[in-house]
C-alpha cells in the first residue's frame, strides 16, 4: 500500500486528513475516543433507563437485544450519541466541525445518491438470481403493511446507526491516524481491526464468532479504501447502510436486532453448518458490492 500508484489513488483522503494534521499527536485521539466512549455510555444510560421506566413491563430485555420494532428503533437511534461524542471530539481535540470529518455536503450528497443507486440495482441484480431460499423457509416477523408503515422511521435509525458506526471509525479515528502516521497499513487496518473486535461475540455467535469478526475486519479495510478515494465518508456510508438494510430490515437472523425486520431466517448466529455456507455468500457479496461502489464513482 505504499508504492506511488496507491498514495496516488488515495490522493482525496487529504481532503479529510487536512484539518486533523496540525493536531497530529496520539494523546490528542486517545482522549478523543475516551469522549467518545464516555459521552456514549452516559447517554445511554439516561436514554435507556428513560426507555426501560417509560415502556411496558419487562421489556429492558429487548432494549438490549432489538427483539422488538420499538426497541430496535431506540437501540438503533441511539447511535446518535456516538456521532455526537465525535462531534464533541473533533471540535476539543483538533478544532474541527463534523463536516470536515464527513465530507464537504457539495461533494457528499452526489457521491451517496450515486453510491446508493448502483447498489439498489445490483440489489435487484441479486434478488433475481439464484439461489433462490435460504435452505429452508423464511419466518415471517412482521405483518407486511405494520412492517411498511414502520418503514422511513426504519430506514432514518438504520441510517443513524451506520453513519455513526463510519462516522467513528472510517472518520475520526481515520483520519486522526493518518495525520500521524503515513502507511495505508496503520489507518486503514488499525480501525478495520478495531471495528472487527467490536463485533466479535462468541456469546451471541458461539463458533462463528471469529468468521463474523474476520468479515467485519475485510469490510472495514474495503470501506477504508472507498473513503481515501473519494474524499468523504458518502460511499462507505451509502454501502454500509445498503448492507444493514437489508440484514435488518428485510431478512435478519431471529436472535439478535430482529424487531424491524419482515422476515427471520430459519437459522441463528450459532448454526456452523448453514450460516457459514450463507456468511461465504456474504463474502462475495461484499467484494461485488465494493467493485460496484468503485465503479459507480469511477475511482
Amino acid at each position: 500500500m505504499k508504492d506511488e500508484r496507491s498514495i496516488g489513488a488515495y490522493a482525496s483522503h487529504e481532503q479529510l486528513v487536512a484539518k486533523a494534521r496540525p493536531y497530529p499527536e496520539l494523546w490528542r485521539l486517545l482522549v478523543g475516543l475516551a469522549i467518545v466512549v464516555a459521552t456514549y455510555t452516559i447517554l445511554n444510560l439516561i436514554l435507556f433507563g428513560l426507555a426501560a421506566g417509560l415502556g411496558p413491563s419487562g421489556w429492558q430485555t429487548g432494549l438490549q437485544n432489538g427483539s422488538s420494532p420499538l426497541a430496535m428503533l431506540v437501540l438503533l437511534a441511539s447511535f446518535g450519541f456516538v456521532t455526537f461524542g465525535v462531534t464533541l471530539a473533533a471540535k476539543w481535540m483538533q478544532h474541527r466541525t463534523l463536516t470536515s470529518v464527513i465530507g464537504r455536503w457539495s461533494a457528499t450528497i452526489p457521491q451517496f445518491r450515486v453510491v446508493l443507486r448502483a447498489l439498489l440495482i445490483l440489489g435487484a441484480v441479486i434478488f433475481v438470481l439464484p439461489p433462490y431460499d435460504y435452505g429452508a423457509p423464511l419466518v415471517p416477523n412482521l405483518a407486511f403493511f405494520t412492517w411498511l408503515a414502520l418503514l422511513p422511521l426504519s430506514v432514518l435509525v438504520v441510517l443513524i446507526q451506520t453513519s455513526a458506526e463510519e462516522i467513528l471509525f472510517r472518520g475520526y479515528l481515520q483520519q486522526s491516524l493518518a495525520a500521524r502516521f503515513r502507511s495505508p497499513l496503520i489507518w486503514m487496518g488499525l480501525p478495520s481491526l478495531l471495528f472487527a473486535i467490536g463485533h466479535y461475540a462468541p456469546a451471541a455467535a458461539g463458533d462463528n464468532a471469529m468468521l463474523v469478526a474476520v468479515w467485519a475486519f475485510i469490510f472495514g479495510l474495503l470501506t477504508a479504501d472507498l473513503t481515501a478515494r473519494a474524499g468523504t465518508l458518502a460511499p462507505a456510508i451509502a454501502l454500509h447502510f445498503f448492507n444493514n438494510a437489508v440484514a435488518l430490515l428485510v431478512v435478519s437472523l431471529p436472535d439478535s436486532l430482529s424487531g424491524l425486520a419482515l422476515y427471520h431466517l430459519p437459522y441463528d448466529m450459532t448454526d456452523t453448518g448453514v450460516l457459514r455456507q450463507w456468511l461465504i455468500v456474504d463474502f462475495a457479496v461484499m467484494i461485488v458490492s465494493w467493485l460496484t461502489v468503485r465503479l459507480a464513482l469511477r475511482r
